[in-house]
């Protein structure tokens, strides 16, 4: 049996792990928990009714969080000419083309996310090796391949979240921090769970979001009521 330390059983005193929490009761419960000397990230994961293996079960899509996710993103954007000075202008940590290629193929990623305009991409294309493990590739599905510049860069400086689902049908993301109010958490959590659910694929059947949950970085999982949390 696994042994936990006194911080764990102390921080999951009060969590019946067998009840289904209202999201608001769920954020006063885990922003309670929240010790850590460091502001904790608030996360959600939600196990969806699909099989990814099969390619009209995908699902993925981006979230832009109305309160911001409280991370500070490096944004990367490869693009030429006006774009490029529009990228810039936006807040883009690094721009290039032929020079941004070489320092990733170099070993060098410092940015958090990428984006890149639709002439770019065959050259992006290259990277795909690289990126594409670190979830870095643009994808124009997520808004990362575009010519809107401005937009995608502001909305990932601003928070926006790229999710997609994992193999055994669960999507996670961290939408915010403990150091959040509340209601700016709730809203979030809302946001995203919404985002999800406008991106269920033509081969879902039956429930589509079966089981929610929120956690703290060091806290524990709190079951949440799905139907607290999706919209009608």
């Amino acid at each position: 049996m696994a042994h936990h330390g006194k911080r764990v059983l102390k921080a999951r005193e009060g969590i019946d792990r067998t009840k289904l929490y209202p999201i608001i009761e769920a954020v006063s419960l885990l922003k309670s928990r929240t010790t850590a000397k460091f502001d904790e990230t608030v996360e959600i994961a939600m196990n969806l009714g699909v099989d990814p293996r099969h390619a009209d079960q995908m699902v993925r899509g981006v979230c832009n969080l109305p309160n911001g996710s409280g991370r500070t993103v490096r944004v990367a954007v490869f693009a030429r000419g006006a774009k490029a000075d529009e990228a810039k202008a936006a807040g883009a940590d690094i721009v290039g083309a032929e020079d941004l290629l070489e320092t990733v193929q170099g070993g060098t990623i410092d940015f958090d996310r990428c984006i890149a305009t639709p002439d770019m991409m065959p050259l992006v294309g290259r990277l795909g090796k690289i990126l594409g493990p670190r979830g870095l590739m643009p994808n124009p599905k997520v808004g990362t391949v575009t010519m809107d510049v401005t937009t995608a860069v502001k909305g990932a400086k601003g928070g926006s979240v790229e999710f997609r689902v994992e193999k055994a049908g669960i999507i996670h993301a961290g939408i915010g921090k403990a150091s959040f109010d509340a209601e700016k958490l709730v809203e979030n959590i809302k946001a995203f769970a919404d985002a999800v659910q406008k991106a269920r694929p033509t081969g879902a059947k039956g429930t589509f979001v079966q089981k929610v949950a929120v956690s703290s970085t060091m806290g524990p999982g709190i079951h949440v009521d799905p139907s607290s949390v999706i919209s009608a």
